[in-house]
């Protein structure tokens, strides 16, 4: 079943640096998953309809996922799938999109977020990550994959080389490379609403998800365009290695409930 958000708020699910990463000390996978069921339930207490895994704590990351990332990614996405099989569930390897695709559709995880390289070029702090598009269309050919994927378009933190504007960039990832529905967000709450009035004239029916810069103030005018949010770091107090706060988490659904009630209202 294709996986059709509408106004679907996501947590994102970052667990501590995994074995092997650079900033990785003494934890096992083991204490690793039980931090993320224990962070998981959580999320569900305070009404998310889903998480997005991402092993952002591996930072400092090139363009392919080391084979143990992969492995331990897939161990704690199987977890959080089993324990909770109502939550909708995103994989997000940083930064690389097939093994992203190979883990979710592994743990019958219902999306893949490919972030930074899933068309063009952009340039990062590990240098320059390049398009992916052609590598995951064959792993998905090539494995019979029903796992939508989910390209975020000129993601906030990564340059994207060669000026495109962003609805030609979003038009392309869809109709060109594939992708199933789109993350786009700016650095601002303006910035993000211009973008994304751009990419609906060209993509009107594409699923479009805010990938950043939500927060409990600004959410509810943002679902007005966009089918879906993830966040992290303002439910978290501004750092995305703290734990999920109760209080902002509330705040935060409670914009998200009245941002789902304005639209019921219109259609």
């Amino acid at each position: 079943m294709m996986f059709k958000p509408g106004c679907t708020a996501f947590a994102m699910i970052q667990p501590s640096a995994l074995p092997g990463s650079y900033r990785h000390e003494d934890k096992t996978i083991d204490d690793i998953v039980a931090e993320v069921l224990e962070e998981t339930q959580m999320i569900v207490d305070n009404g998310f309809d889903g998480v997005i895994l991402q092993n952002m704590n591996d930072m400092p990351i090139k363009q392919n996922a080391a084979p143990e990332a992969i492995a331990y990614m897939t161990r704690i996405a199987y977890e959080i799938k089993h324990q909770y099989p109502q939550l909708i569930l995103g994989v997000l390897v940083n930064w690389d999109g097939v093994a992203s695709l190979a883990v979710a559709d592994a743990v019958h995880a219902d999306f893949v977020r490919v972030e930074h390289l899933f068309t063009g070029a952009n340039v990062t702090s590990a240098g320059i990550l390049e398009g992916q598009c052609v590598e995951i269309a064959a792993l998905r050919k090539r494995i019979r994959s029903k796992v939508p994927v989910y390209a975020d378009i000129q993601e906030v933190h990564g340059i994207p080389l060669g000026g495109k504007p962003i609805d030609d960039a979003a038009w392309e990832a869809v109709h060109e490379a594939f992708a199933d529905g789109l993350f786009v967000s700016g650095k601002s709450k303006e910035e993000s609403l211009e973008m994304i009035h751009a990419v609906r004239k060209k993509l009107p029916d594409t699923p479009v998800i805010l990938g950043g810069g939500a927060n409990g103030e600004n959410i509810e005018e943002l679902l007005q365009y966009y089918d879906g949010v993830s966040v992290a770091t303002w439910v978290k107090n501004g750092n995305m290695k703290n734990p999920i706060d109760p209080k902002r988490a509330e705040i935060f659904m409670s914009s998200v409930q009245k941002a789902r009630e304005k639209k019921r209202g219109r259609s």
